[in-house]
């Protein structure tokens, strides 16, 4: 998740467990708490895909961060030996903050791994988007609230009321992300469609709208289902260009890219260039991790040793209008397949000299 959503909610969680005691300082040590795990982005790994798969890695380990909570409470308790509340319920909280950070995380689409050193597939439940008002406000609130009016007495009830409210929207995310997937299955059985995987993610700012995606060897379908949707899922057929993943099968980026998205990999031939998108993250034809892993020179395909990413087109904010219109309106068309265009366009010219 964002950075001011991972600070809020360390700060409520802090807030709601020791603020009767710390105060407003309680928001302040839960936020900078909360964030901190994402500071593993400012190691640089190599190149643009072990810079993506890397991160979320040692940093949000619960192994790791809960044998951090511990070395902090023995500091904290070093430094503040009688703050007038028990250890135990010091390490509770600091364990609490640290370890909420990566579950939630977990909750979007990217993948975290939750289990490093261990090595299965980072985890994606993908039912928030990475940035989700609906979630934050309430955290947001309740921290604005301990810092205008502190959180002495019974106002601590304050943030514990709205992890509540986050936490059960949090459940409904998962309501309706097995609602679309449910939805999917039935259409592609009605088809006959056998799909080897299907990756289900909230479209852009909400958890209303979700985007489905069905893996079928050489292609994919990608569908839209909504919580108001009537009529079955449209599913739209796409090229995957899995042919082209044989020129990779020797580079070890690809392979650890195709481990950290499970496999929900297009690949496309653009100019001489082999262009390798993760489908996951983003929206359709506008996605933020798409790597240019080859050229092809006297007709052979050269991997490159450092793999660059793209630059990034997040796409006309008109799209996000056609996608919220679609919310209420089922029957409002949706480009998708004009969308996916955009991934086969030529490259930018920064992107064409190496």
């Amino acid at each position: 998740m964002d950075s001011i959503t991972q600070a809020v909610l360390g700060a409520s969680i802090q807030g709601a467990l020791l603020g009767r005691w710390q105060g407003r300082k309680a928001l302040l040590y839960g936020a900078m708490l909360g964030t901190l795990p994402d500071l593993d982005v400012v190691i640089d790994y190599g190149d643009a895909v072990a810079n993506m798969t890397h991160h979320r890695g040692f940093s949000h380990s619960l192994l790791v961060l809960s044998a951090l909570a511990v070395l902090l409470t023995w500091l904290a308790r070093r430094l503040h030996p009688q703050p007038g509340y028990s250890s135990r319920r010091l390490l509770l909280a600091v364990w609490l903050v640290l370890v909420t950070h990566p579950l939630l995380d977990a909750f979007t689409s990217y993948g975290t791994q939750l289990f490093w050193p261990l090595m299965p597939t980072p985890t994606a439940w993908s039912s928030v988007f990475i940035i989700d008002p609906i979630y934050t406000l309430p955290l947001l609130a309740a921290v604005v609230f301990g810092l205008v009016g502190g959180l002495r007495e019974q106002a601590w009830r304050v943030p514990a009321l709205a992890l509540a409210l986050s936490t059960l929207y949090l459940a409904s995310t998962l309501a309706g992300k097995h609602m679309a997937e449910q939805r999917v299955e039935a259409e592609l059985a009605r088809q006959g469609i056998e799909a080897e995987q299907l990756f289900v993610t909230p479209t852009p700012f909400n958890s209303l709208l979700w985007r489905v995606i069905v893996l079928d060897r050489e292609h994919y379908h990608e569908a839209l289902v909504g919580w108001f949707d009537a009529g079955p899922p449209q599913l739209q057929r796409l090229p995957r260009g899995t042919r082209l993943r044989e020129q990779l099968l020797d580079s070890p980026a690809h392979r650890r890219l195709a481990w950290f998205t499970n496999g929900v990999l297009r690949y496309d031939r653009i100019g001489d260039r082999l262009i390798v998108t993760d489908l996951r993250l983003g929206m359709t034809g506008f996605h933020p991790f798409r790597f240019d892993f080859a050229r092809q020179r006297d007709g052979r395909w050269q991997v490159h040793e450092h793999v660059d990413r793209l630059p990034f087109e997040r796409g006309n904010p008109e799209h996000l209008l056609v996608l919220f219109k679609r919310i209420w309106q089922p029957q409002s068309p949706v480009p998708l397949l004009a969308w996916a265009g955009e991934l086969e366009k030529p490259l930018l010219s920064e992107t064409g000299s190496r």
